[in-house]
């Protein structure tokens, strides 16, 4: 994980800098793998967060609080007994191990001076927060670990807190260049030197390897036993460079995150190896970083997690559309043969006195195609050659009315194929508990979703998101089809100016140009927004048609979102997230009021 022991060493540093001797005031325990601890000084109040979450065990400040529970925890309310009102007295940490031990100068129920220590290990799905007492012995932990979950180390009330089992890997804290050079040379010849670097040196996450291995070989690939003079003397040159950083703990905070803006990875030193794949952000504090990092991530993942009812939904609904369209199409496929039924009828009702009774067949001569050889008919030996005439008769009148109908029905099973394509868009695109709850509402009314019995509270609407142009127009974008609907067709003025990808899901945007002639910049940085907010979010060169909202109208029926229009242009641009921040940051700055 990128948490590794030398980012946690900068932690460390943060840690001492502004809570050392700090009195611990609050304690809470918002769910079973974390812990908040409040800390307050003459001049300031900080929250500490101590999560052992598989995915994002940590510990660093934190300006985000998960929602505290009613009813404390058993062990929230054991340290709250024990340690309120106690100094935090020590940060320690072995050579450059996941584990921060903070010691606290507390009092016991006699009033006399003791040192309880809660202990933080990151190992991921073995992190762990232990309280221990002042000889060492464990008062109780998180996750308590018995002889079932583990022989090797026991983590229990009572017993003796012992550290995790050392790796055998190389501390760059105490080790020489020479001891790790040498340590490389028993690494396999065909190991990449990043993860030789990973194997062998204690306290680096694989990006800080990489990131390593990438400066070493220019960005080409390197082992470890086939460097070339040139490739070592760099290795160590960057090494030395990395140790006396970690030594002196005078790392910055980077984040690497994806063109749109999803956190990737961090690290304690600038970031190279991704090239123009990904952006490199720099932070003030690495608290601050792991803040925005996990907070993020989580909420990624919470939204995800929160979402799969809407998603199998969706799935469901789209799986059994495509199977009844290849059904209707295939169908459709037997109905475009009904000529040959009604040529056939009338080659039978041209030879009725010709046909005998109880044939199962007969071949006769196509009239309609005289250079063909004779015409083999299949017959009910049951009917008349009368009746079998009528039989291939209705049967052509048949197929003739259901290829109007199939043609019917598999044109609105395409559009409502497209409309919950869009829906799948917006899903994606929802960033909010308020987003997923009028997607919900949307397929609710739509019939999608069972409505629930009894009277349910109606969420207030949201209003469509808000930017202003570098020239001064205010741009509005739709969060989801409901609200798309209600901007454009009801919001907007008919002399503003829509926007929407051509033929790709996506958010309709709105240029209020409050009676002004609209500007190419404006056009360009409203079509930059429809593209951003669409499913061609990650492409380039997407196409944005836009016209005046005079020419959008709804079709009679038409899904929530569907409209169509008529007298426009194309632009096609390439999304930029950074202009959509700077979009954004405009309308904040000069608070600019809605017309709509």
């Amino acid at each position: 994980m990128a948490l590794d022991g030398a980012f946690l060493r900068h932690i460390k540093k943060e840690i001492e800098e502004a809570a050392l001797g700090a009195k611990l005031d609050k304690i809470y325990q918002p769910n079973r793998e974390e812990m908040v601890l409040t800390f307050r000084t003459r001049s300031d109040t900080m929250k500490l967060l101590m999560s052992a979450r598989a995915n994002s065990a940590r510990i660093h400040f934190t300006q985000y609080v998960p929602e505290n529970p009613k009813s404390p925890p058993m062990l929230c309310m054991l340290l709250r007994k024990r340690l309120l009102g106690a100094r935090l007295a020590e940060v320690r940490q072995p050579g450059l191990e996941r584990l921060l031990c903070l010691d606290f100068d507390a009092v016991n129920e006699l009033g006399d001076p003791v040192r309880l220590t809660l202990v933080m290990e990151i190992m991921g799905r073995y992190s762990n927060i232990i309280f221990v007492d002042e000889n060492g012995k464990i008062i109780d932990a998180l996750k308590r670990v018995d002889a079932e979950m583990s022989s090797e180390r026991l983590v229990l009330p009572g017993l003796t807190y012992q550290l995790p089992p050392p790796q055998n890997k190389l501390c760059l804290l105490q080790a020489s260049m020479r001891e790790i050079e040498d340590g490389l040379q028993s690494i396999p010849s065909d190991m990449e030197l990043s993860k030789a670097l990973l194997n062998h040196l204690q306290g680096l996450s694989p990006i800080v390897c990489r990131e390593l291995a990438y400066l070493t070989g220019r960005g080409s690939d390197v082992t470890a036993k086939t460097m070339t003079a040139e490739q070592r003397e760099r290795l160590f040159y960057f090494l030395r460079r990395m140790a006396e950083t970690v030594k002196n703990r005078d790392g910055k905070p980077y984040m690497v995150v994806s063109p749109a803006q999803k956190p990737i990875d961090f690290s304690f030193f600038n970031i190279e190896q991704y090239g123009l794949t990904a952006v490199v952000k720099s932070y003030t504090r690495f608290s601050e970083l792991l803040d925005a990092f996990y907070t993020e991530r989580d909420r990624i993942d919470r939204m995800r997690v929160r979402s799969q009812d809407l998603l199998r939904v969706l799935t469901t609904a789209s799986e059994r559309l495509s199977r009844k369209i290849n059904l209707q199409r295939a169908e459709l496929s037997r109905c475009a043969e009904r000529d040959t039924l009604r040529i056939y009828g009338d080659i039978l009702s041209a030879n009725l006195y010709t046909i005998p009774k109880g044939a199962s067949f007969v071949e006769l001569q196509n009239f309609y195609e005289e250079d063909l050889p004779l015409v083999k008919i299949k017959l009910n030996p049951a009917l008349s050659p009368s009746q079998n005439a009528q039989k291939y008769y209705k049967e052509y009148h048949k197929a003739s009315t259901a290829e109007k109908m199939l043609a019917v029905q598999i044109q609105q099973a395409q559009q409502e194929l497209e409309y919950l394509d869009t829906v799948f868009d917006e899903l994606s695109r929802a960033a909010t508990e308020r987003d997923l709850s009028e997607i919900r509402e949307e397929l609710t009314e739509q019939g999608y979703i069972r409505a629930s019995k009894g009277r349910q509270k109606q969420l207030a609407s949201m209003g469509p998101m808000e930017f202003a142009s570098s020239d001064g127009f205010l741009i509005l974008v739709g969060r989801n089809n409901r609200q798309n609907d209600r901007l454009t067709l009801k919001q907007a003025n008919k002399n503003d100016i829509w926007l929407h990808t051509k033929n790709i899901p996506g958010s309709h945007t709105i240029i209020v140009t409050q009676g002004r002639d609209v500007t190419e910049t404006a056009i360009f940085e409203a079509a930059n927004l429809a593209a951003f907010y669409s499913r061609g979010k990650e492409s380039s060169k997407v196409p944005v048609d836009y016209t005046e909202v005079r020419h959008v109208s709804k079709p009679q029926g038409a899904k929530p979102g569907m409209v169509i229009y008529v007298n426009y242009k194309t632009i096609y641009v390439t999304p930029d997230s950074g202009l959509v921040d700077s979009l954004k940051s405009n309308f904040n700055g000069k608070r600019m009021e809605s017309v709509l």
